[in-house]
């Protein structure tokens, strides 16, 4: 009779195990933590990162240049889903010059590239290859570019002064800007109708809107003595600006949302962070490097609504200095790419990736 009874004891406790949500055994969900990603050494080493984009977890495309000896060379990087590659199978590839922005224009990839005669020109790759479209003149500096399926703008200064270059996709035009503004520092744009330019003007800095027949003065309420880093705008219609304020000389990063009807100023807890490299991440948060307190590692920022968190990327072996200096959105991973500068070396590519 006792044994009877054990054996029933047993019984009800295991079906009582199986029933119970309570009584079973989870497993807390893992944690994404970064990981390095190896990258082909430049040939010609210090390099300079220039920016990074990611069509999904299948691709991206990462730009910049290297120091050769007869000067500046181009250099462009592809992610496969599995590894980083160097491409050289671009026009101008084994020339002299550098590569800009890198940006995905419905299904090709688009690049500012200045070549050996220091003329301005778009690289487009589609499936069937490379083309090029050139600039209708030649810029002192090229500034910054941005593009769009039906339209694509290159910023930047001739003898003349500023410039705005826009292309509809068949021809090129100048467009002009409001009096009063010296220089832009930089242009993004949602649509073909829908462009941002941040400026420097005769009563500080300033944002300006192309809305497809001019551009005027978005009338953004900045915070005062401040600059513009970076913004961003989303198919949704909110768009996010990062910039530095001045109080006494001392520069502090302040974050800027427009949600549709207002916009809002926080200062999250990132010091005099340059927010040039923040992107929206496949969490929903904003996501940007941050100068790191480990020689040895990189470090990250996560700015969610009012909270603020940091996470720090793989352990690398004498390195004393780690800079990701650009993010994109890889899917559901976030992908850096950037430099490391290892004891002893000049500073050479590093990538790392959260999550994948």
């Amino acid at each position: 009779m006792n044994g009877l009874r054990v054996v029933m004891v047993c019984l009800m406790i295991a079906c009582a195990a199986l029933v119970s949500p309570a009584a079973a055994v989870t497993t807390a969900p893992v944690k994404p933590s970064w990981s390095a990603l190896p990258v082909p050494p430049a040939t010609s080493p210090p390099v300079t990162v220039s920016d990074l984009a990611a069509r999904g977890p299948g691709e991206a495309w990462a730009t910049g240049y290297e120091q050769a000896a007869d000067g500046l060379r181009p250099l462009l990087y592809r992610w496969n889903g599995t590894a980083w590659s160097r491409d050289t199978t671009f026009p101008g590839a084994d020339e002299p010059g550098w590569l800009g922005k890198v940006q995905f224009v419905g299904e090709e990839m688009w690049i500012l590239h200045n070549n050996r005669a220091g003329e301005g020109e778009i690289l487009r790759r589609s499936a069937s290859g490379w083309s090029t479209v050139r600039l209708p003149q030649t810029l002192w500096t090229y500034q910054d570019f941005a593009a769009v399926p039906g339209a694509a703008w290159v910023i930047g200064e001739d003898d003349t002064g500023l410039k705005v270059l826009h292309y509809d996709g068949s021809a090129w035009t100048s467009q002009p800007v409001p009096d009063g503004v010296f220089y832009l520092m930089g242009i993004t744009a949602r649509t073909a109708t829908d462009a941002r330019a941040w400026a420097d003007t005769d009563t500080g800095t300033a944002v300006l809107r192309w809305d497809g027949t001019a551009w005027r003065d978005a009338k953004v309420p900045l915070p005062p003595n401040s600059n513009v880093h970076t913004m961003l705008l989303e198919p949704s219609g909110r768009a996010t600006i990062g910039g530095s304020q001045y109080t006494d000389g001392v520069a502090r990063t302040y974050l800027m949302t427009w949600n549709g009807q207002a916009w809002r100023t926080t200062h999250p807890p990132l010091g005099d962070t340059y927010t040039e490299a923040m992107v929206r991440g496949p969490d929903g948060a904003l996501w940007l490097p941050v100068r790191s307190d480990r020689a040895f590692q990189s470090k990250y920022a996560r700015v969610d609504g009012n909270r603020t968190t940091y996470s720090y990327g793989p352990e690398r072996t004498n390195a004393i200095d780690v800079k990701p200096r650009a993010l994109a959105g890889a899917g559901s991973a976030l992908l850096s790419f950037g430099t490391a500068e290892i004891y002893g070396s000049k500073p050479n590519l590093m990538s790392e990736r959260l999550g994948g």
